[in-house]
């Protein structure tokens, strides 16, 4: 019965362990990311300062403003939309961190739909 208890107690204990995100260290820089959706990858570069965003993706270019609501979750604002899509705000939430590289989840605010990638640093 001890050991029982034992076993319970250090599954609790591993259970609760959660890693520890450095998403300040992701803030500004450069960037490769990659989202797969529906079967397809989705690459873009991108650089962002602490208020701008410029990505790349297929030859067309999207400057959004940048701001952060804390260290891991992040709005993007496109500056000139061009359609409806456009014009909605996207919320970003950083899942986990590595040394050179997060892992995000992303979808337009207030939707419950989210996609997720992972984005790769070029440069700081």
């Amino acid at each position: 019965m001890k050991i029982i208890g034992l076993l319970l107690i250090l599954i609790a204990s591993v259970s609760c362990y959660d890693s520890e995100r450095k998403c300040a260290d992701y803030k500004t820089g450069s960037y490769y990311s990659e989202t797969v959706i529906d079967d397809i990858m989705y690459t873009s570069k991108f650089t962002r300062s602490d208020t701008l965003q410029i990505e790349t993706y297929k030859d067309h270019v999207d400057s959004t403003k940048v701001r952060w609501i804390n260290d891991c979750e992040v709005i993007f604002k496109t500056i000139n939309p061009k359609n409806m899509a456009e014009r909605k705000d996207i919320h970003l939430k950083i899942l986990t961190t590595t040394d050179t590289s997060y892992t995000f989840e992303y979808s337009y605010v207030g939707k419950v739909i989210k996609q997720k990638g992972t984005a790769y640093r070029l440069s700081h």
